[in-house]
């Protein structure tokens, strides 16, 4: 009952503002009006993929489909429609390439010995010394570039291959062309006319059937003439098997590795006729035609592999899962897998809702046309809305349970290498693919993340033990599927030196329990990965003789010197220990443990403010204000950690502020989506939406992917985390309702949101006042909401919601 009345207030309080929508399928849509080219067929034959993407048709225009596993780009083409294909754990690399096991996992070097003469090196000032003793030792023994070590044991993420359905339709003679991907449904649709006849075609990859479905229909009978064939990826070698009349099989292996994989497609035509021919299927005056595509490899995940064996991480033949997949559909038409699909992904989709009053809306413009329109400056907040809900949308279908986490392309790949590997890389951008996630009601989207860093445990222990002498665990700068945590083997430390990989990736399991209250979690499998990092970071410090904790040797990500103690490195640590204590007393466990934390934390390095009143990036106040280099990891305690606050820190906030001042409110897409969060959590809303706008007009692809450039889907995610903490945080210990918003936003309302604590929080504001907000206990226990100057602070029971007013410049609880 009371969520009905919040909701009918809502129409009530935006009905006069033209708030309300009829259509809300437009609204959540992207979608073009003109059909792809075949310019990028086959791409990898014109170029490998390794840096900037040779196809601008797949990375710009194509729309993304996935279920967590498997996904698809629609380019939409007429005559030959193009679907890439990916499956997430298709990579080169890992222990079965040629040299076998030992040689994949001889990759640290045993440089803890090193140390000591580093940090005396400090001592004396001999910075060359440190330079040449760092970039020495610390580096790893694996190639992060296949040109430089044969086999390439570190590997990539490699696409699947593209099918291609030949239709026999000409694209002169088409008309009332639309793409359309619907968030609402997780479904494309392509729609055009030929001849007078108009044909469809629909597109959704399905999570709990684990398949993806492609179907062709038109409105005149036996019109549907598709001959499907499928081209591999080709680095790989196979067989195609018939299986039957309806279904065929391609079986594949590659060649870097032998990982095998399999596609295998159904095809449930309705009237005309079908066989197999060679390396694919032919259709003939059909009414209408099924596709369902089936993808598997033989990878198994494993949370202790055995370093002797080159299969540790082989599983099942993949063959066996794809027939075992459509096996389960028989007798199910099209109809059904949909309705499968869309209970499971709206159950998902539809927890949030937003509307920033956006009077004006534009979404009968296709979407490239409405994002040159908000880059010349329209006002349209139905786009930003849209970008919203595009970010949960890709969060969907990147990341579910059973799956590896999203990586720098979230699913999506053309080619068979890529930027950066399309690896996960873990010096901000996996984890900023997760920000948003709890917050945006997506928190079965976390999992992957959870059990890719049980998979780093293992060997991450080796690292931590080759390279510090320490316990626990950790990782570097880059990871593949198969456990790999050490350093790679370039010299330049700005970017390959990073111990704190590991303890960053650990305040995400925090993090994770912290919305959840998850408690079983914690027990059994949260506590112990905070704790092993926790013990790293203890042991990775340098006790000075002034009895003060210092990161040495260290560095800021991808930027500056090698230092004695670089203030990002700090604030992971202040971070993971702090995580560590909370978790140890509420479990009453390892007392012991805790007091060394407790010790090591306020003996810690502490913030410095430097001479422009900046926050200073490393141990000597060395900071160019003209610097305005991408990364500000320096910021961290500010973003995504919690050691720095206007409300608790007002000092240290001032000299954040000063840092982002002078870096600018330009960069690359995820570096402005980063900033866009930082100038959130300085409650400057204003500041922050000229970040999420600059985001949208000098980030943002034409179908919404981000571009550092090129793609990479962290800055979607970031973008979304951005907008949420402007009008929601959680981090200091109360829920703080419209911390940062922004005049632009003057009158809105948003449902759905989590706060730490497990709170489920909707708001409805006008005029930049908060009318009312409800929440939904879904754990119980203390509440503290903030609010301007106003605090409230109340018991919760489990199940109950509570509804606030604000009235008289102060929150209240509204009586029933």
């Amino acid at each position: 009952m009371k969520t009905l009345t919040f909701k009918i207030i809502l129409l009530f309080l935006f009905i006069p503002f033209g708030f309300a929508q009829t259509n809300s399928h437009s609204k959540y849509s992207i979608w073009f009006d003109k059909p792809t080219d075949l310019s990028g067929q086959s791409v990898w034959i014109k170029d490998r993929g390794l840096g900037m993407n040779p196809d601008s048709i797949w990375e710009q225009y194509s729309l993304p489909i996935g279920n967590g596993s498997f996904g698809a780009n629609i380019m939409g083409s007429v005559s030959v429609d193009r679907v890439t294909l990916n499956e997430k754990t298709l990579w080169r690399g890992g222990p079965n390439t040629a040299n076998g096991a030992s040689y994949y996992w001889n990759v640290n070097k045993l440089s803890a010995k090193y140390l000591p003469i580093i940090r005396q090196a400090f001592m004396d000032k001999d910075l060359d010394k440190v330079r040449t003793l760092t970039e020495n030792n610390f580096n790893g023994l694996a190639a992060y570039e296949e040109t430089d070590e044969s086999p390439f044991r570190f590997g990539s993420f490699t696409t699947l291959g593209e099918l291609y359905l030949e239709t026999g339709l000409e694209e002169k003679e088409i008309s009332d062309y639309k793409r359309a991907l619907s968030l609402d449904s997780a479904v494309v649709n392509v729609s055009f006319k030929e001849k007078n006849t108009m044909y469809s075609r629909s597109y959704f990859a399905s999570y709990p059937d684990s398949v993806i479905v492609i179907r062709y229909t038109s409105e005149q009978k036996a019109k549907q003439n598709i001959k499907l064939f499928y081209a591999p990826n080709p680095e790989s070698r196979g067989v195609c098997i018939k299986k039957g009349s309806d279904r065929i099989l391609f079986k594949r292996e590659l060649l870097n590795n032998n990982q095998q994989f399999a596609l295998e497609i159904k095809c449930i035509p309705i009237g005309g006729y079908y066989e197999n021919i060679e390396n694919g299927i032919s259709i003939c005056d059909a009414d209408e035609v099924v596709f369902v595509l089936s993808a598997a490899t033989d990878y198994q995940m494993n949370f202790n592999p055995d370093f002797s064996d080159p299969k540790t991480y082989v599983g099942l033949p993949p063959e066996i899962k794809t027939s075992q997949r459509l096996l389960r559909l028989n007798g199910q038409d099209y109809n059904q897998m949909l309705n499968e699909h869309l209970q499971d992904y709206q159950s998902l989709f539809n927890r949030v809702h937003i509307d920033l009053n956006s009077i004006h809306s534009f979404s009968s413009l296709p979407t490239d046309l409405r994002l040159a329109q908000y880059k010349e400056g329209k006002l349209d907040k139905a786009f930003e809305e849209l970008y919203y809900q595009y970010g949960r949308y890709l969060l969907i279908a990147s990341s579910r349970i059973g799956s590896m986490p999203a990586n720098l392309q979230g699913l999506w790949h053309n080619n068979i290498d890529g930027p950066w590997r399309v690896d996960y890389h873990n010096n901000i951008n996996i984890q900023m693919n997760y920000w948003p996630a709890s917050t945006a009601n997506l928190s079965e989207c976390i999992p992957p993340l959870i059990d890719f860093i049980k998979t780093l445990v293992k060997p991450g222990k080796v690292t931590a033990q080759s390279y510090y002498n320490a316990r626990g665990w950790t990782a570097s700068i880059s990871s593949n599927i198969f456990g790999f945590t050490a350093p790679l083997s370039s010299k330049d430390m700005s970017w390959n030196f990073n111990p704190m990989a590991g303890p960053w990736l650990a305040t995400h399991v925090w993090d994770y329990f912290d919305y959840t209250q998850d408690l079983d979690f914690l027990k059994e499998t949260g506590y112990e990965l905070i704790k092993e990092s926790a013990n790293f970071a203890v042991d990775y410090l340098w006790k000075m003789p002034n009895g003060v904790y210092s990161a040495a040797p260290s560095t800021s990500p991808e930027h500056g010197p090698i230092d004695q103690g670089a203030t990002f490195v700090h604030a992971v640590i202040r971070q993971v220990l702090s995580n560590a204590i909370e978790a140890s007393k509420l479990l009453r466990e390892d007392d012991d443990n805790r007091q060394e934390w407790i010790a090591v934390l306020n003996n810690l390095a502490p913030y410095q403010v430097g001479r422009y009143g900046q926050l200073m990036e490393w141990s000597e106040d060395i900071d160019d204000p003209n610097d305005n280099h991408r990364h500000v990891n320096h910021l961290f305690g500010l973003h995504p950690g919690n050691s720095i606050s206007p409300i608790t820190t007002p000092q240290l906030a001032d000299a954040a502020k000063v840092v982002l001042e002078h870096r600018g409110d330009f960069a690359t897409g995820w570096s402005m989506g980063w900033k866009l969060n930082q100038w959130a959590r300085l409650l400057d809303g204003n500041h922050a939406y000229k970040l999420f706008q600059n985001l949208l007009q000098c980030g943002t692809l034409p179908n919404l992917w981000d571009t550092h450039p090129p793609f990479q889907i962290d800055g979607n995610f970031g973008g979304i985390a951005g907008v949420m903490e402007m009008l929601l945080q959680s981090h200091m210990g109360f829920i703080h309702l419209l911390p940062a918003l922004p005049d632009a936003w003057d009158t809105g309302s948003i449902s759905g949101l989590v706060a730490r604590g497990n709170f489920e929080v909707s708001m409805v504001w006008k005029k930049c006042e908060l009318i009312e907000t409800q929440i939904f206990s879904r754990k119980g226990g203390d509440c503290s909401v903030l609010y301007k100057n106003s605090q409230l602070n109340f018991s919760s029971i489990e199940g109950e919601t509570y509804t606030i007013i604000y009235s008289g410049s102060k929150l209240q609880l509204k009586s029933e």
